[in-house]
């Protein structure tokens, strides 16, 4: 009888690892924030060795990128074409929040971003600026890169209001209706510039 050999491959066993770091990291920078969490506390908590964690991100900065990335990920609305961006913008600023096994991290992630100049830098220089690129990419023309800008400022606000600061009207209104009224705004970012204001926006192909 042949026997197959069932063990995890070299690049299956570093998926493993990085997985088990992120959550660690995740949730130990959402119980006590950028500033005091640690490699060395990161580690122990995976119970990995400090010198894997480096090995694997770098720095505590790139852990924390990494880990903001994981806990709400880029990859539908930066692969979306562009007559998918302003329903999957709006997505993808309520996934990660509604959903609620991933709300405390992302939540507590979001703070330490408003809260900690280091955090700030991480999340606009290598979380943010890649994702817009991306983004003004799929949508093309002189201003791509301020319509992507303004595209993340609204979502952004809207996560602020809806899951930080609890607005009321915000946090209470529904997915459908957050859709239906910022839609057209959203779309407006997205879409080519219309000649006069009433000239249909052209919003068709990617």
């Amino acid at each position: 009888m042949i026997e197959v050999d069932t063990a995890p491959s070299r690049a299956e066993r570093r998926r493993r690892s990085e997985a088990t770091i992120l959550d660690a990291a995740r949730h130990l920078f959402a119980e006590v924030g950028y500033e005091r969490a640690t490699i060395r506390a990161v580690a122990q908590r995976a119970g990995i060795d400090p010198a894997l964690v480096m090995q694997n991100f770098g720095s505590k900065d790139g852990l924390f990128a990494a880990a903001v990335r994981w806990s709400v990920p880029t990859e539908g609305l930066t692969g979306a074409d562009r007559g998918e961006l302003p329903r999957m913008a709006l997505e993808h600023a309520l996934d990660a929040f509604d959903n609620p096994n991933l709300r405390p991290a992302a939540e507590a992630l979001l703070r330490s971003c408003l809260t900690h100049p280091a955090a700030e830098a991480v999340m606009r220089d290598e979380v943010m600026r890649q994702a817009q690129a991306q983004v003004a990419a799929t949508i093309g023309g002189a201003d791509a890169a301020l319509r992507a800008a303004l595209l993340n400022a609204v979502t952004l606000g809207l996560t602020i209001s809806r899951y930080l600061l609890a607005d009321p009207a915000v946090a209470d209104a529904e997915p459908a209706d957050l859709q239906r009224l910022l839609g057209p705004a959203l779309q407006a970012l997205v879409c080519s510039v219309p000649d006069s204001i009433d000239t249909e926006l052209d919003c068709q192909g990617g």
